[in-house]
């Protein structure tokens, strides 16, 4: 069980009362005679109430729709019926991205208040704050969205079809992403350092009418022509019927010529001058985007999102947990690839300035990246814990290096933030009025399940608490699939949600019967591979698949790790995270990364816990590295936590995002065979990893370490 002790206390609102979150809480009481007071009280009746909780946030969020819901949704169907939300509503994501409305206006009003002509809504910067700094106002941006929706619409993209990018973090992929929902297609998108097989392994399964693509690409310093690339993926939409053709996207000044390529055309000549056409009020429950698991081993499922649950999420998100409003400046390291990229433009829906940073964050140094932070006064910035340990073990002070007084919020998200970045962040390396916020959700509800509020404590360790509206608990992971079992408080186990809530997918993409027509598109039915995939471990309870366990006494979430990669050594369950944790903590200087996972193949009657240790430049592994490691392990831990093997491994496999990939590590060890996936960044990495199904002739010959 988890211990009871409070860990240290880093941070505190000033004044909460004075967040939107507090305001929201009292308009809540004000409508339902209620005497609410903390954040608890707020997320508890948001969870029992989620009618009335999700209704009042639909009318506080002044959202741009037509139409009226009978009722908000209907409470009495267990979330894998995946029932609809605000039925009878229309709303167009484009419309409500470019314009705003005030509570006073009518349901369809379109003003501009926050968003005037002459307001920068977008800041583009290179890697390493390289070329000119490119900005679009509100009017330019409305104005360039508007002039290739009616392109596309000139070409035949009408509702429900597929329009894709392959590109980078930029103003053309914010105007291909607004154009294309400003018509009701559905986007979706991927980065440019993800290879052919990959882009082809998301790209056909939709069938897309257009695909965009950048011609080049910069990234550590180097420039990379993309048209081989453009060439081969356009070969391999020959099976895809609604392909109409690409459109290669300058990166540069000057275009490159993509006139061997077939069916290319460049951006230029692809746009048409022609008034914007109407916004396409789409279903509350209609699909407007498409994102992609990991896929680390296969397909990558095609994960389609609604554009209303994912617009008020982003509202309840943006504005009550982060307190973005127009006055906002933020800036979300990403790439197009992955859910964050959404992440980053949704701060336009409260009028926030968005700076779209493309690059490597460490070039031309580590300081190039946060001086930009100072440049742009951005007040959110959005990162990974990888980033962060590399500032801190780099010994960089980020507020040494430029003035951090506008930044109120750092988000952290992609993998676990150790205990030790939570007091490295606030002891050196960011000033201490800001709000660490460590996130965790996913790619799967295009949102979080855990976050920071404005009204209670930072302490170290995991996230503030759950999202509102978000009814989460821990069940039993060591149960089999069927019943769930909620765990007594601060034991781990696996998160899963109890009921619905708006912003889950409502499909997979090729999972649901065949549609032909815009209308069925929006009322199509989950298939089979989705009840597979989130409601086939717990009957009637979403499973997201995250380890986690909540302190009983802060109530925060610690997330220890994938539930399909819980080390179980002799019946003792822990997170990998946990030993990732021991390792960054004392041996950062000696290891450059670690990958931990279980070994248990047919003929074992347990499972053995492998720790692979990737080394620093001119670093050693023996054994006296070893016994260290095991002894850090054993000694802030258990002894249980020890594991039976440490080996050394000249490279960690990890998606494009850098997330690194355990799963196919921990089956190939296990003795089975994996194809790799096309979104691995570093494929050719597992097949060090075969070997070790024999880990016992590996090591025969030398003295195990």
């Amino acid at each position: 069980m988890a211990s009871s002790e409070i860990p240290r206390k880093l941070w505190e609102h000033p004044n909460p009362r004075d967040t939107e979150m507090y305001r929201f809480l009292q308009s809540v009481n004000s409508r339902h005679n209620l005497q609410l007071q903390t954040f608890d009280d707020l997320h508890s009746w948001s969870v029992a109430h989620r009618s009335h909780f999700y209704g009042h946030l639909f009318d506080y969020a002044n959202l741009i729709y037509e139409g009226r819901a009978a009722s908000v949704v209907d409470e009495s169907l267990p979330i894998d019926a995946v029932p609809k939300w605000f039925p009878g509503v229309r709303l167009n994501w484009a419309e409500n991205v470019l314009y705003s409305r005030g509570p006073a206006d009518a349901a369809g009003h379109r003003g501009i208040a926050g968003k005037e002509d002459d307001k920068v809504a977008v800041t583009e910067v290179r890697e390493g704050n390289a070329g000119d700094v490119r900005e679009l106002t509100w009017k330019e941006l409305r104005a360039g969205a508007g002039r290739l929706a009616a392109a596309m619409k000139a070409r035949g993209v009408a509702e429900g079809d597929r329009v894709v990018l392959v590109g980078a973090n930029s103003i053309e992929t914010l105007l291909v992403f607004t154009a294309a929902t400003w018509l009701g297609a559905i986007f979706s998108s991927s980065s440019t350092d993800m290879g052919v097989k990959g882009i082809l392994q998301r790209t056909t399964q939709v069938d897309p009418k257009f695909i965009f693509f950048d011609d080049a690409t910069v990234y550590n310093g180097r420039t990379v022509d993309l048209r081989g690339k453009m060439a081969e993926v356009v070969s391999g939409m020959s099976g895809c019927p609604s392909f109409a053709g690409l459109v290669s996207i300058p990166r540069f000044a000057k275009p490159h010529d993509v006139s061997s390529i077939a069916k290319a055309e460049l951006w230029a000549d692809f746009l048409s001058e022609g008034p914007a056409p109407p916004f396409a009020r789409i279903p509350f429950h209609a699909p407007f985007l498409i994102y992609y698991s990991s896929g680390t081993t296969g397909i990558p499922k095609a994960i389609v999102h609604t554009v209303g649950g994912v617009m008020i999420n982003c509202a309840k998100e943006g504005r009550l947990h982060e307190s973005m409003s127009p006055d906002s400046v933020t800036l979300q390291y990403t790439t197009t690839g992955w859910i964050m990229y959404l992440a980053n433009v949704a701060a336009l829906l409260t009028g926030a300035r968005v700076v779209l940073y493309d690059g490597s964050p460490f070039v031309p140094d580590l300081t190039s990246f946060i001086r930009i932070l100072g440049e742009q006064r951005v007040t959110k910035l959005g990162i990974s814990p990888r980033w962060m340990f590399e500032v801190a073990k780099n010994g960089i002070r980020p507020r040494d290096v430029t003035d951090l007084g506008p930044l109120r919020i750092v988000t952290s998200t992609g993998m676990v933030l150790s205990d030790q970045l939570f007091e490295w962040f606030y002891d050196e390396g960011f000033p201490r009025h800001v709000h660490l916020a460590n996130l965790s959700g996913g790619t799967d509800i295009a949102g979080c399940f855990g976050m920071q509020n404005p009204l209670t404590p930072v302490y170290v360790g995991g996230t503030q608490g759950p999202s509102l509206g978000v009814p989460v608990a821990i069940y039993d992971a060591q149960l089999p699939n069927g019943p769930g079992k909620r765990v007594a408080p601060g034991e781990p186990g696996e998160l899963v949600a109890t009921a619905a809530f708006p912003n889950i997918p409502c499909y997979l993409w090729g999972d649901s019967p065949s549609t032909e027509t815009a209308g069925s598109y929006a009322s199509a039915s989950p298939g089979t591979k989705y009840h597979a995939a989130y409601f086939g471990r717990f009957e009637h309870v979403w499973a997201h698949g995250d380890f986690v366990s909540v302190h009983p006494a802060t109530g925060n979430i610690a997330f220890l790790g994938r539930a399909d990669g819980v080390l179980n050594p002799s019946g003792i369950r822990f997170g990998s995270a946990e030993i990732y944790a021991v390792v960054e903590r004392n041996f950062s200087s000696r290891v450059a990364d670690s990958l931990c996972v279980g070994q248990r193949r047919p003929r074992d009657d347990d499972e053995s816990v492998m720790l692979f240790l990737m080394m620093r430049p001119g670093e050693r592994f023996d054994r006296t590295l070893v016994a260290e490691v095991k002894d850090a392990i054993r000694r802030e831990l258990t002894k249980r936590h020890v594991p039976k093997y440490v080996l050394e491994t000249p490279e960690i496999p990890t998606t494009v995002n850098l997330k690194k990939v355990e799963l196919p590590v921990k089956q190939i060890v296990s003795g089975q065979h994996v194809k790799p996936s096309g979104t691995l960044l570093n494929p050719q990495s597992l097949d060090f990893y075969y070997q070790f199904a024999q880990v016992e002739q590996v090591l025969a010959g030398k003295e195990r370490l």
